[in-house]
Parts: C-alpha cells; sequence; structure tokens
C-alpha cells in the first residue's frame, strides 16, 4: 500500500471544471408551429444552479490574482438573488466572509440558499438601494464590493466560457441569441465572442415592459445602469410583459420539462416570436436558473387555460 498523499484536485481546479459546460436542448413543443429552431441554455446546470456561478468563480477567482483580495477578507455584493448565491457558494469554498445585501421581495428559497452557504443577507427595498448600501459599507471599510455592474470580470466569463460554448454547440450556425439583461454581463460577454465569429449574429436584449416586475432583469433608471452595458453589442432590444413570461415559465415546465424562472420564462416568449418573424433562424436562449427557486412565490400553482 502506498505512503504517498494522493494527488487530489485543489477547489479551484474542480469549479473550473464543472461551471459551465452546460446542455443545449431543442425546443420541441413551443416553437414547433415555427420553421425555426430554438435552442435553449440549461444555465440550471451550474454547481450553485444559475448563469450566475460563471461571473462569481471569475471575479472572486481574478481579484485574488490580482491580490485585490484573500481568503478571510470579507466581500459584499447587491444582487437580487443568482449572483448572490452564486458567490455565496464561491465565498465558502474560498474562505471568504459574504456580506450580500437584496431586495425583500425576493424569494424566499434564494433566501434560503445564500444563508445556507454562510453568507450573511441584508434585506433592502429596492435593487437601487442595495446598489447604494454595498457601496456605502464599502466606504466605511466593511469589505470590498465585487460590483457585478461594472466589474468587467463578470462579462468576461461569459466571453471565455458560455460564448465559445453556444458556438460550438450549434456548429456556428446560430443566427440569434436571446438574453434577459439584469447586470447586463451575460449578453456583454457572448455578444462580444458571437460578433468576433459572425458579426450577423443578432443579439436581442430582454427588459420587463412598463409595470411589470420580472426577477433577475432590469428597466435601469440612466443614473444605475451598469457601467459594463455597451448599447453598441446589442441589435434589438424587446420589452417583456410579466404575465407573458409567467405563462411561459409554465408552459416551459408543463409542455418541455424544463423548470426554469420568470426571465427565463421571458427569454423563451421572445424566441418564439422571433421564430415567427424569422422561419430559418437558428435561436439561441439563455436558461438563466431552475425553477425550484420560485415555488414560494405560486408561479406553478396557476393553471393557465389551454
Amino acid at each position: 500500500m502506498s505512503n504517498t498523499t494522493p494527488d487530489f484536485q485543489t477547489d479551484a481546479f474542480l469549479l473550473d471544471s464543472y461551471v459551465g459546460k452546460t446542455p443545449l436542448v431543442r425546443l420541441q413543443r413551443l416553437a414547433s408551429h415555427t420553421q425555426a429552431t430554438v435552442l435553449a441554455k440549461l444555465e440550471g446546470n451550474n454547481p450553485a444552479g444559475s448563469v450566475k456561478d460563471r461571473p462569481a468563480y471569475n471575479m472572486i477567482m481574478q481579484a485574488e490574482k490580482r491580490g485585490q483580495i484573500k481568503p478571510g477578507d470579507t466581500l459584499i455584493e447587491a444582487t437580487s438573488g443568482n449572483t448572490g448565491i452564486a458567490l455565496a457558494m464561491v465565498a465558502a469554498m474560498r474562505g471568504y466572509q459574504m456580506k450580500l445585501i437584496m431586495p425583500a421581495s425576493s424569494s424566499q428559497e434564494r433566501k434560503d440558499a445564500m444563508r445556507a452557504y454562510g453568507a450573511e443577507l441584508i434585506e433592502s427595498a429596492t435593487m437601487e438601494e442595495a446598489r447604494d448600501m454595498a457601496a456605502q459599507m464599502q466606504s466605511e471599510g466593511v469589505g470590498l464590493v465585487l460590483n457585478q455592474f461594472g466589474n468587467p470580470d463578470n462579462s468576461e466569463a461569459h466571453y471565455l466560457t458560455t460564448g465559445p460554448e453556444i458556438w460550438q454547440q450549434t456548429g456556428g450556425k446560430i443566427t440569434h441569441f436571446v438574453s434577459s439583461m439584469g447586470t447586463t454581463g451575460t449578453i456583454m460577454g457572448i455578444s462580444k465572442y458571437l460578433k468576433e465569429k459572425n458579426p450577423d449574429v443578432q443579439i436581442v436584449g430582454l427588459q420587463p415592459s412598463e409595470g411589470s416586475n420580472i426577477a433577475g432583469i432590469r428597466r435601469w433608471p440612466k443614473e444605475y445602469l451598469p457601467t459594463i452595458f455597451d448599447a453598441s453589442r446589442v441589435d434589438r432590444i424587446m420589452d417583456i410583459p410579466q404575465i407573458e413570461a409567467e405563462k411561459t415559465a409554465r408552459k416551459l415546465a408543463r409542455k418541455e420539462g424544463i423548470s426554469a424562472g420568470t426571465s427565463s420564462g421571458g427569454a423563451v416568449w421572445a424566441s418564439v416570436k422571433l421564430a415567427e418573424e424569422n422561419p430559418d433562424a437558428v435561436i439561441v436562449c439563455i436558461i438563466c436558473d431552475r425553477g425550484d427557486r420560485y415555488l414560494s412565490t405560486g408561479l406553478f400553482s396557476v393553471v393557465d387555460p389551454e
């Protein structure tokens, strides 16, 4: 029997291996009345359950590499949910204290998941207030704000991973990319990559219609618009009605077997609209997370008329 210590992989290597590489699946029924191909990128398959695992991992690891932070430090972030959960996971693995500020209206499942990873949760009235509170805490020396809204490591994560995956998985045939916009990191990074590969790929960003409240995506007031956002990288912006996003999230689960949240329902609704307009299109949309984060909201308790 060998006395040598096994060469186990480091936690960083393990996360690097398992964050991303998510499946791309074709919708079989919701777009069956069109001739287009509608593909869903299932980001709920990431370790902490959302597309935000990618930037959370990259933001912390890159900050470490630059010497900005070291294990034992306190990190602060304003979040609507998924980024907070992902950051809490990586922080727990790397040995950081995590303080998360989020709107009180966020689902209980999201709050519980953050606390499960050991994060301290501070509730706010709005996302704008959460961002202001995070900045104030940093100015008071409480810790470092990673600032997903202005951190280029956010969009870089998608430029380095999500974009190449989509290009490879579609064999370069993608014609339209659809993504809800919150921090805008996902759409910025993927747009940069896809446009380098084929400038004709249409990048479609989604925001809630006036008066709609859709978890994870925003119509930002000008003063709070994420600084990583570059409008020139988005070819079209579509408004998503809350009622349609919710109905489509339920249809996605009941007709396709894909359980996801409201913003993902909005992405599929928009993708089907594009499929109706473009019969030869190959459309990829981001399914941001899993539907189990929304069970307490009653999203899936509604029975819609056929």
